[in-house]
């Protein structure tokens, strides 16, 4: 908690004289993000980072492997469906990016099985990407599977999120456009899915 307090502290001396204009004007007019971004909770995949951004630009979902489940109104908790109903119906945000990254914790799990500490809420969570294990099962080897299992997660949420009915009518109308991308973190190589189903290098 120290870290953190000591960080705040830099950001008031020295961000802050910096963005307060920004911070105001958000707090006055409201916050209008033009796209929102379905990340994993990696800490070392900052979607804010990634993509240089400053504070009102992105509505950001975090969860394990960047996970959109099916839509299903029901009375169990749906944060990530909460979080898109409020960011497409509520804020009419034009752009969802579901961004995957090398390395996914989530994505491990689906392959080779939860650690045993986390079998209340991980394994029936990333079971809601059994068609990307699927897919990625028919890679030769193991690098190329969690790669191929990685970027069809992201997959499994594109078509996931066009089961959302909100979702799939402002795309059909030309009001929302869906994109998938995928990050690698030790190269900080960004990969954009293609109209082909191919992920591929965004220059830069």
């Amino acid at each position: 908690m120290q870290n953190l307090l000591e960080g705040y502290q830099r950001f008031r001396a020295r961000s802050w004289p910096e963005r307060r204009a920004t911070f105001e004007a958000l707090s006055d007019n409201g916050q209008r993000p033009q796209v929102m971004v379905i990340a994993c909770v990696d800490s070392r995949v900052d979607p804010a980072v990634i993509f240089d951004t400053a504070p009102g630009q992105l509505l950001t979902i975090r969860n394990v492997a960047n996970l959109v489940p099916p839509y299903a109104p029901d009375a169990a908790y749906q944060g990530t469906s909460a979080a898109l109903e409020f960011g497409v119906r509520v804020l009419e945000i034009p752009h969802l990016v579901v961004l995957g990254h090398g390395q996914c914790g989530g994505v491990r799990a689906l392959l080779d099985g939860a650690p045993p500490n986390a079998g209340d809420f991980v394994a029936q969570w990333m079971s809601i990407a059994e068609p990307a294990r699927q897919a990625a099962l028919r890679c030769a080897d193991a690098e190329a599977r969690e790669r191929c299992c990685e970027q069809e997660v992201v997959k499994t949420s594109l078509v996931n999120l066009r089961s959302f009915p909100w979702i799939a009518e402002r795309e059909a109308a030309g009001r929302l456009t869906l994109h998938g991308a995928w990050f690698a973190i030790r190269t900080g190589v960004l990969r954009v899915l293609r109209p082909d189903g191919v992920f591929g290098d965004h220059p830069g």
